[in-house]
This record gives C-alpha cells, sequence and structure tokens, in this order.
C-alpha cells in the first residue's frame, strides 16, 4: 500500500479532473485539491498545473507519476507472490482496446478469460483516443495499425484486411464504381483522420484524397450510415465480415484493399520478463485469431 496521498495523485492523473476523482473517492473537490496542495508543499514541487477547465502534469509530475506507476506495479506483483504461486496469473490487469474490436471481438471472450485465471481482476477500458501506455495506468493496449511504436513491445495477433464496400441500396441508386478513379464520383464515407486511403491494387499502391460526406470522429458511425446506404467505405473485414455475408454490405472494387501492412497488435510497455498475468492475457489473445481469425473465415 502506497502514501495516501501518492495514490489519490494518481487517481487524479487517471481520472482526468479533481472532481472525478473526487466522485471515485467520496471526496469532495476542495478535499482533493487540499491533499495534492499538501503533497506538492512536501515536495517542495508543482505536480500539476490546475485550472476550472484544464489539468496537465508538470515535467515533475510527469515524472512522479511515472515513477509511482511503476511502483503500484511492483506492489501488485509482490502482493501476487505472497497470496499464492508467483507464476500464476493474479492481481490486477488493465486492458485498453479500441471501441468496436473491443466490443466485438474482446468482449466476448473475457468471461472464458477470467474462468481460466480466476485470481486476475481485470480493467477493460474501451475508446478510440491514442493511449500512452508510459503515462498511463493501462498495462496492454490492443493496436491496430501499421507500426508500432518501437519503444513498446508488440505482439502481433492477427492481421486486419480492408474493403470497401457499400449497401445493395446505395449501389441501386449510384451504381457500381468502375475503376479506382471513379471513386471520386461517389458518395465516401470515412472517420476523422481516415483519409486519404491507402490503397493496394493490381499496379501497387494507390493513394485515394477525398473528403467523406459526413463529418464524424466515430468509425462505428461510419459503419452504420455505411450499412445504411449513405456511400461508399472502407471497412476492416473484422468489423464488417458478418454484414457482407449477409448480403447488408457488398464488396465494391474487389481488386482493391487496405494497404496490407496494417495488423492488429498487443502492445505493452518492455520489461526483462512480462509478468504472468500479461502474458496470460496476450497469450489468450493469441489464441483466439490464430491460426486465422473468425472474421476471415466467413
Amino acid at each position: 500500500m502506497m502514501d495516501p496521498d501518492y495514490d489519490l495523485f494518481l487517481a487524479v492523473v487517471e481520472a482526468g479532473s479533481l472532481s472525478a476523482a473526487g466522485r471515485s473517492r467520496l471526496m469532495s473537490p476542495a478535499m482533493v485539491s487540499k491533499r495534492l496542495s499538501r503533497l506538492e508543499h512536501r515536495l517542495q514541487t508543482r505536480l500539476l498545473h490546475r485550472s476550472t477547465r484544464r489539468m496537465a502534469l508538470t515535467p515533475k509530475g510527469e515524472q512522479l507519476h511515472a515513477d509511482l506507476l511503476a511502483i503500484s506495479a511492483a506492489i501488485g506483483e509482490a502482493e501476487a507472490r505472497v497470496a499464492g504461486n508467483p507464476d500464476q496469473p493474479a492481481g490486477p490487469l488493465r486492458i485498453s482496446a479500441p471501441t468496436s474490436f473491443g466490443r466485438m471481438h474482446l468482449a466476448p471472450h473475457i468471461a472464458r478469460f477470467l474462468a481460466l485465471n480466476p485470481k486476475i481482476s481485470l480493467s477493460l477500458d474501451l475508446g478510440d483516443a491514442f493511449i500512452d501506455l508510459y503515462s498511463s495506468r493501462v498495462d496492454v493496449a490492443i493496436r491496430i495499425s501499421a507500426a508500432v511504436d518501437p519503444g513498446l513491445t508488440a505482439h502481433r495477433l492477427a492481421t486486419s484486411r480492408r474493403v470497401l464496400c457499400a449497401a445493395p441500396a446505395y449501389l441501386a441508386e449510384h451504381g457500381d464504381p468502375h475503376g479506382i478513379e471513379s471513386l471520386e464520383d461517389h458518395r465516401l464515407l470515412a472517420a476523422s483522420g481516415q483519409l486519404p486511403w491507402q490503397l493496394t491494387g493490381p499496379a501497387g499502391p494507390v493513394s485515394l484524397e477525398a473528403n467523406s460526406i459526413v463529418s464524424t470522429n466515430s468509425s462505428e458511425v461510419v459503419r452504420e450510415l455505411a450499412i445504411s446506404g449513405a456511400g461508399i467505405a472502407l471497412r476492416s473485414l473484422w468489423d464488417v465480415s458478418e454484414e457482407l455475408a449477409s448480403g447488408r454490405l457488398v464488396q465494391v472494387l474487389p481488386d482493391y484493399e487496405g494497404s496490407s501492412d496494417v495488423a492488429i497488435f498487443a502492445v505493452h510497455p518492455p520489461m526483462p520478463a512480462p509478468s504472468p498475468t500479461i502474458s496470460a492475457f496476450v497469450a489468450f489473445a493469441k489464441s483466439l485469431y490464430a491460426p486465422s481469425p473468425p472474421w476471415e473465415s466467413r
């Protein structure tokens, strides 16, 4: 157990505000602020820049936060060793995953993972924002990308094929695209940051510059817009394989797919030897999608 003020400091950073941390600890924002001020006075340094609208770590605060996260993880592992077999997965495990993938391809398997590892206390956070593993209280993150930060340890779980698709109703009204150039005459759908599309075709890589007809930060909204007939989208097979199999969506320009270097990874900070808890989750995740992920067989 750490110093209570250190523990509160970690809670504030994780929650993102004094009031949110206070609610989780049944404390008033004023009391949280007083405790943080007491800690800063004791350490003779400012840890947080605070205002009514914004909170940010100072350089000293970032340093302390990283050190305390490491200490917290070490305490958890020490407790697990004392409580039983040191090689048995036990203690807290914090996982982060993209919203859609986590909901569709991770959450349905959590019950089985916990049945296999009953001493693990699991926290699963879903969101599409980038998670910095060095400043957050996350042990393992699921990343879907072409490259992983070389400062992280990455375990490749599966491929992530992406195809161009649209609803039959859209194609009936607007016609099938004929050739990659004709996409410029169609309604395209993409979430913020997903355009331009990087495609691979018969002649090699193609970059398609375009604008989405709907501006949204949600990839799930793009999926629903495509199913409803609003336009053509570039979607991962793990996201739309059931709709393609049922006919709710139809693949268009099948000679073109998203760049083949995009994959699904489990990543965590490097360590001499991952804890049994992290190793258990990574092994379980690999078993879910190997040798071929289920969405590839639909």
